[in-house]
């Protein structure tokens, strides 16, 4: 038996994280992207377990206080997090598991899961990642320029991650992540023991 991968995609806010990641699950067998848990309530169309693994404050703190969350934080009011045993029992399957985390949030997971295969996506430049972030149109003037002084700081971890894949061209970047992936391949599991 096989037994997969962690795989942890991170980079600034418009470098085209979500993009490449999809691209990767369609084109590479075995991918699973891992599920976020969250506070938040389910927005229309939204379905507990697919988008997210919805969970009360109560229940979230409770997971918290047990040590069940690989990395979890606050983000607008919300919790946000990733469980841990719903990551390793896919890996444990032999499935090539993709975190698409920020890089605060992976490096809160590399301690804990030292195996962990970094990812940090680069935009070509800091003025195509301005263009792309305003192409989206969801973001005053404001928030654009917290976005990037936070892409700024995020850059600075570059030298911590396994890969740099720049997406400078989304085919040629799926390319070289399916080829990362291809790389890693999965690990042997001797018969009769558990991953």
């Amino acid at each position: 038996m096989r037994r997969g991968n962690l795989i942890i995609i991170s980079g600034p806010s418009g470098a085209g994280k979500g993009t490449l990641v999809e691209r990767l699950v369609a084109r590479v067998p075995g991918v699973w992207v891992s599920v976020s848990a969250t506070t938040r309530s389910p927005r229309p169309g939204e379905t507990d377990g697919d988008d997210y693994v919805f969970l009360s404050e109560t229940e979230f703190v409770r997971r918290i206080e047990a040590g069940e969350f690989l990395e979890w934080a606050t983000v607008h009011n919300n919790r946000y997090g990733t469980l841990r045993s719903t990551v390793e029992s896919m890996i444990a399957e032999g499935r090539q598991v993709i975190l698409e985390i920020d890089p605060q949030g992976a490096a809160q997971v590399k301690a804990l899961m030292p195996e962990a295969v970094l990812v940090f996506i680069l935009a070509p430049s800091m003025e195509e990642l301005e263009k792309r972030i305003r192409r989206r149109g969801a973001e005053t003037d404001e928030q654009v320029a917290v976005r990037l002084a936070t892409a700024v700081r995020e850059l600075e971890l570059v030298g911590t991650y396994d890969y740099v894949v720049e997406n400078d061209d989304v085919l040629r970047a799926t390319d070289e992540l399916a080829e990362i992936l291809e790389s890693l391949g999965g690990k042997d599991i001797p018969d009769g023991h558990q991953a």
